[in-house]
């Protein structure tokens, strides 16, 4: 195996790019990963926008369970599928960083999807019908409520995220062993993303398991009381809004 070496002065093309990545796979192969990771990490260097560069290096951080360096590519890669206006991968890869590394707030990275996404690309037909089969379980808001999907995952007492995805929102909700610790909806994170998300009526949602709990922001002993509390102080803001002094409908 020749490993490829350039000089420092010329700019990686993509015949570069190959080169180095088949160079990493041999290393990997032949139970050097370490060799592997510090030739990606010096063509990262050299060619930080590469995404092909920069999915190896994840692929082989997760497989040596190099999870904070894994994570940091991820959050990388989203920026550069946010520029390829490839929105599908950059929700996965902004999820898998969360999922990593549960200290990571998606909050900017969901804003920055939210801030790059045109009505056309909105509106545009489904490309990505792939079925994802590292995911628990998925579903369409139209015929599974937020509520539902909620309920699975509490009596499953799974740790994990809920991503929402629709036209107009952009959200995830962590659990710790089935109980709601934190919600990040457009930018907004805590209790004020989680008002958001119990609003949200169409789009799709997932949810991907994860080995390692999340911080708690939102602490409750039961989803169900949380949800409850929620869904009446809406009900009240939207009964005062409408000129009305309580949800008994007496009118002010």
């Amino acid at each position: 195996m020749t490993q490829y070496v350039a000089d420092p002065a010329t700019p990686f093309t993509e015949t570069t790019i190959e080169s180095v990545l088949l160079d990493a796979d041999l290393f990997v192969k032949y139970s050097s990963p370490e060799r592997a990771f510090d030739l990606l990490r010096d063509a990262i260097d050299r060619s930080p926008r590469s995404i092909g560069l920069r999915e190896k290096m994840r692929d082989i951080c997760v497989r040596q369970k190099n999870l904070n360096e894994a994570a940091r590519q991820c959050l990388a890669l989203v920026s550069l599928y946010i520029g390829r206006e490839d929105f599908d991968l950059a929700y996965d890869r902004l999820q898998e960083a969360k999922l990593l590394d549960p200290r990571i707030s998606v909050a900017p990275g969901l804003e920055a999807i939210r801030r790059a996404r045109r009505p056309e690309f909105a509106a545009a037909p489904k490309t990505s019908q792939v079925v994802r089969t590292d995911l628990t379980f998925a579903g369409n808001l139209a015929y599974v409520s937020i509520f539902d999907a909620v309920q699975v995952i509490e009596s499953s007492r799974m740790t994990g995220l809920l991503v929402v995805k629709s036209d107009l929102h952009l959200a995830n909700v962590s659990f710790n062993e089935g109980r709601i610790v934190d919600a990040e909806c457009n930018g907004h994170n805590g209790v004020a993303a989680f008002r958001m998300i119990v609003e949200i009526g169409n789009g799709t949602f997932e949810f991907s398991t994860s080995d390692h709990e999340f911080p708690v922001v939102i602490n409750v002993p039961n989803n169900t009381n949380f949800l409850l509390d929620v869904l009446t102080e809406l009900d009240h803001e939207r009964a005062e809004k409408h000129g009305l002094r309580d949800v008994s409908g007496e009118l002010q």
